[in-house]
């Protein structure tokens, strides 16, 4: 049996990445489309630029299951030439809808920020800014970020080296000590300013982010710590994989019947010349 659209919207929230766990500010879940639209295909990416789009509208998919949203402050004007007006004329016209999974799966637990924590193999301890850990014990690994530990304490310099490898990403900004001595490691994905001063208490030695600021980097020294700044898209684009995999896993349990393909196209914006 297909599912319909607002049965995979249950889905995630309920599998994957709880919808109320979401920022008050992002704009999660349906984009664009129709919850009652049956779904037979679904293509996963990053960003729901036009790559996906056209790549999506070619396999002939009804549904887009993207990290980044379509939008996140208010439309004044859809402008059906232009993004994301162009995004919704193409769901409406080729009735494929548009849903995406942002700071909910960040912030769950074996969500986003715990995916980058095992590709990067911290085992991790907690949430850098949890949920209300005060209410239970698992609400400590729900939050933005994570806190944990290398297997053995290495230099930054390794650290580096073992990132660039691990994320496949040429190059990284560093920040701090080339011999400093890692052991505990905070990590979040996307741009991670915002939680410096959490990383600052947080007795971990190197943060591990995308999008860092000059001055940002200047507290993190003055600090004695260090950064790794890996940029948005190489903390992101793993998304796309981690998505796949556990809507295939909660689509079988649901006894679903549904092709779940990631999509291989999208590239960073940003290149070293």
């Amino acid at each position: 049996m297909n599912p319909t659209v607002k049965q995979l919207l249950s889905l995630i929230g309920t599998d994957i990445a709880p919808w109320h766990l979401a920022e008050s500010w992002d704009n999660c879940g349906l984009c664009a489309g129709n919850p009652e639209w049956p779904v037979q295909k679904v293509l996963v990416g990053l960003d729901p630029g036009m790559p996906v789009l056209q790549a999506a509208q070619q396999w002939q998919a009804d549904m887009i299951l993207t990290h980044h949203p379509l939008f996140i402050t208010p439309e004044k004007t859809i402008d059906f030439s232009v993004m994301p007006g162009l995004a919704i004329a193409l769901a409406a016209t080729r009735k494929m809808a548009i849903v995406c999974a942002h700071t909910n799966l960040d912030k769950a637990e074996n969500g986003l920020n715990d995916y980058l924590a095992d590709r990067l193999n911290i085992t991790v301890t907690r949430a850098l800014e949890a949920d209300s850990p005060e209410l239970s014990p698992s609400a400590a690994l729900t939050g933005l970020g994570r806190i944990g530990t290398l297997p053995a304490p290495v230099s930054l310099t390794r650290v580096a080296d073992q990132i660039k490898s691990q994320l496949n990403v040429q190059p990284v900004r560093v920040v701090g000590d080339p011999d400093l001595v890692i052991h505990d490691i905070a990590v979040c994905s996307g741009s991670g300013g915002g939680l410096i001063p959490a990383f600052l208490t947080s007795g971990a030695s190197v943060y591990v982010t995308g999008d860092i600021k000059y001055h940002e980097a200047r507290l993190i020294e003055s600090h004695g710590k260090a950064l790794i700044d890996v940029g948005h898209f190489a903390s992101e684009i793993i998304a796309k994989d981690l998505l796949t995999r556990r809507l295939n896993q909660a689509v079988s349990r649901a006894g679903f019947s549904l092709e779940i393909r990631a999509f291989a196209g999208e590239t960073d914006p940003f290149v070293s010349i």
